[in-house]
């Protein structure tokens, strides 16, 4: 199959299904490149970022081994904004730089861009469309409350940090309803990967 630069970013609030989506169009050819992935292999033990992190927010980011404290950092970029524009400037650049290097050497028809953050990190230009995946947010807290263990409230207030439900579908080109059971996923996703496809060879 020829290459191709065609990139969509596909995005959607906490536990919307962003991953079940992903594997569906992985399981289709598409070549899908993961932020959040790419992210945990920059602040891994010896990464450049990790030592960034580390000088700029103390060594106290650093479990004992040497990895990074996911759970300290992320409570201090929660209750403080200055810290998490901090820690933004430091991997989001490099994020962006290894997504863009990996979809131009994808393989697939084209490439899907998981950006969990898309549109509070304004990087919807890195495509040609933006997918969202989304479900009402009732649902999405019950949802991450299931698999998380996290309670009613704490999960409210990761949704409040994030975009609006109305911003992100304001922003997308295309839709994916996550409201049903499971198995509506894939038809919905057979459907997208039709219309990417001949949008790929057009471009």
């Amino acid at each position: 199959m020829a290459e191709s630069n065609y990139r969509i970013a596909l995005t959607g609030g906490i536990g919307s299904g962003k991953s079940s989506a992903s594997d569906l169009f992985a399981a289709r050819g598409a070549s899908v490149i993961d932020a959040d992935r790419i992210s945990h292999a920059l602040t891994a033990p010896g990464a450049a970022a990790l030592a960034d992190i580390a000088a700029a927010f103390g060594k106290r980011m650093l479990a004992p081994d040497g990895a990074l404290d996911r759970a300290a950092l992320r409570q201090l970029v929660f209750a403080d904004p200055a810290a998490r524009r901090r820690l933004e400037a430091i991997l989001h650049p490099r994020i962006r730089d290894r997504m863009l290097a990996a979809a131009a050497a994808a393989p697939g028809p084209y490439a899907i861009l998981s950006i969990p953050l898309l549109f509070e990190t304004g990087q919807q230009a890195l495509a040609a469309r933006v997918l969202v995946v989304d479900l009402p947010e009732d649902l999405q807290v019950a949802r991450v409350m299931a698999r998380s263990g996290l309670s009613a409230d704490e999960v409210r207030r990761i949704i409040a940090s994030q975009v609006s439900r109305a911003e992100r579908l304001a922003g997308a080109d295309d839709i994916i309803d996550n409201s049903g059971p499971p198995a509506a996923l894939a038809p919905q996703v057979a459907d997208l990967h039709q219309r990417y496809l001949a949008l790929a060879a057009a471009s």
